[in-house]
């Protein structure tokens, strides 16, 4: 496997309190799987050797305004944002959890839809970057990462998912999705992006 750092993303999708945490609203779906996987230090770990490498990170983050005037719930699953009245922008719940906190230079794009390219700036900032090769982790496999894998791959980047960085709300779930996103780009495991990222991916 090969990449080239400089034209590369990590994409961080979801990795919020009120998504991956005990306490948070999504937390009883999607918090247990989270943590059995361990994406989030596998995430942590892509993200330092992107930095290092010269990558580029970046987050995508669903929130919404407070009255929820930016919320189309025409997804069940958008539908309970309003319901559980979470997500809110600008609180806790709806920030990146502590330990991936996102870091100077890092980009953070703030959606209202399930794939962190509709309605959002993610797509023109990646181009500005001069970024051709997205590597997506995060919460949920099914829903959000491969909606947001999808959308890469409709608009032309090479569309990387990282098998051991991604988790749904149950394995058979997470394994389904990685199977359709098979052949819709590549699933790799974060073994294989730390070393094209070091350079062991990459021949002399």
């Amino acid at each position: 496997m090969e990449l080239d750092p400089r034209r590369t993303a990590i994409i961080a999708v979801h990795f919020q309190n009120d998504v991956i945490t005990p306490e948070g609203a999504f937390g009883a779906f999607f918090a247990e799987q989270a943590t059995a996987a361990g994406v989030v230090p596998t995430t942590k770990a892509l993200q330092e050797a992107a930095r290092a490498a010269g990558g580029l990170v970046v987050y995508t983050r669903v929130a919404f305004q407070r009255g929820y005037g930016d919320l189309v719930g025409n997804f069940p699953l958008l539908a309970m944002v309003g319901q559980q009245g979470c997500l809110v922008d600008g609180t806790t719940a709806a920030a990146v959890v502590d330990e991936l906190t996102p870091l100077d230079g890092d980009i953070v794009v703030t959606h209202q839809r399930v794939s962190g390219f509709v309605g959002s700036e993610l797509d023109t900032v990646l181009r500005g970057r001069g970024i051709d090769t997205v590597v997506i982790t995060g919460v949920a496999t099914n829903m959000s990462v491969e909606s947001t894998a999808r959308s890469a791959g409709d608009l032309g980047y090479r569309t990387i998912v990282v098998s051991d960085a991604c988790s749904a709300a149950a394995p058979e779930a997470h394994e389904a999705s990685l199977a359709s996103l098979g052949m819709l780009g590549e699933v790799v495991t974060s073994v294989d992006v730390l070393a094209a990222l070091t350079g062991a991916g990459v021949p002399a």
